[in-house]
């Protein structure tokens, strides 16, 4: 997470939120992000996994890790609106911070009445967000805020940025490497697991993001600001929901099987819908 958060311009956001439109849009993506897709989410994971608790909680941790890492590539590859995206990675990053273990205590433990021999207490949780969030967090603002000082704006992006940007996505595929190594057999032995975890992901990346560009259209939003809306609501931090998972439950438990096949998932759907939103902005003439 930390070299894609070394690309806010958490600079500039205080100029951004001087203006009222862009409080409405966070307001929407506010009730998107952290209402309806948690929501909807617990909903599929009941749906499709009735009779496996370690994988609907594995499901409800990813349902519950808003993304503020590769939506910021989804939105550069849509031509989305970069600034605004900006602004969300920053209040999703904050907000997670401060709700992601109360989330995670009141969907495993209330709503689905959980009854796994680990515990999911509030304290664990918390601990391990700020570890694997805010300390990448705290230390982009201070990367950013320093080498921009030093280097200047030009330099920061075309010696720093570019060099430190790929290691984003390096970090993500050995993570998923290490942990599929690491229950290799476990997997293998649960390919019909897997596969049941890719129907309730599929469903719902196309559900989230069709009806938040459908809702962004029918309101009269651009076309940035809504290409921006829609990946974000569609997406989610598995980086963040990997770590929790495994710190929680541990590397070789069924909830760290079902957060793990996530980005196998969301990279080439949400790859596709890049090209199918592009599609729909020269179909539908959309402006803005």
């Amino acid at each position: 997470m930390y070299p894609i958060l070394c690309k806010v311009r958490f600079e500039t956001l205080h100029l951004l939120l001087r203006e009222r439109s862009l409080w409405i849009q966070i307001g929407i993506s506010f009730v998107l992000n952290w209402i309806i897709a948690p929501l909807f989410m617990v909903a599929l994971a009941w749906a499709f996994l009735p009779d496996r608790q370690d994988l609907r909680e594995g499901l409800i941790f990813v349902g519950i890790a808003r993304c503020i890492a590769m939506v910021l590539i989804w939105t550069d590859l849509a031509k989305g609106d970069g600034d605004y995206c900006a602004v969300l990675v920053a209040f999703n990053s904050i907000l997670q911070i401060v709700l992601f273990a109360p989330f995670a205590v009141f969907y495993i433990k209330v709503v689905s009445h959980s009854t796994n021999a680990v515990t999911v207490k509030y304290e664990k949780v918390a601990t391990s967000v700020a570890v694997f969030l805010g300390i990448p967090l705290g230390a982009a603002v201070v990367t950013r805020l320093t080498l921009r000082t030093i280097l200047g704006e030009s330099r920061y992006q075309r010696r720093f940025i570019r060099y430190i940007g790929p290691w984003s996505l390096i970090g993500l595929l050995y993570t998923i490497i290490v942990l599929f190594a690491s229950q290799g057999a476990h997997v293998v032995n649960q390919i019909t697991s897997v596969l049941r975890v890719c129907a309730p992901l599929i469903v719902y990346f196309l559900v989230m993001f069709s009806l938040t560009v459908l809702l962004c259209w029918k309101l009269g939003f651009g076309y940035r600001v809504s290409c921006t809306q829609s990946f974000t609501a569609a997406s989610n931090n598995f980086e963040l929901a990997i770590a929790v998972v495994v710190a929680v439950y541990g590397a070789s438990s069924g909830q760290a099987l079902a957060s793990t096949v996530g980005p196998l998932i969301e990279v080439p759907v949400l790859v596709s819908l890049v090209y199918v939103l592009q599609w729909v902005k020269k179909r539908w003439d959309w402006k803005g």
